[in-house]
């Protein structure tokens, strides 16, 4: 019985590390998306500089609102490595 428990454990650290891993592929994205704005932005400054505070605020605020997928990742990895809610459901 303890042996089965001990595997349970170990399937259970060991799928939470590869879902970790995954779910930290999260930050890919929202990299990607923050750098295209950002070159937009700066395209559009370019055409237009007495445009420069609205187009700011709206980069700013955009690239705030794409940053917090990449938070969610990053805390959802965290807690499936240090405190992960599955270890203690097994008896």
């Amino acid at each position: 019985m303890e042996e089965t428990k001990l595997i349970a454990k170990a399937i259970v650290c060991g799928l939470s590390a590869l879902g970790a891993g995954c779910g930290m592929s999260g930050g890919i994205g929202p990299g990607i998306g923050e750098g295209y704005a950002v070159g937009k932005a700066l395209e559009a400054m370019a055409r237009q500089p007495e445009m420069r505070g609205t187009l700011t605020t709206t980069m700013f605020m955009g690239c705030a609102v794409a940053e917090t997928t990449g938070l969610y990742s990053l805390i959802i990895a965290l807690i499936l490595i240090f405190a992960n809610p599955l270890i203690g459901q097994i008896g």
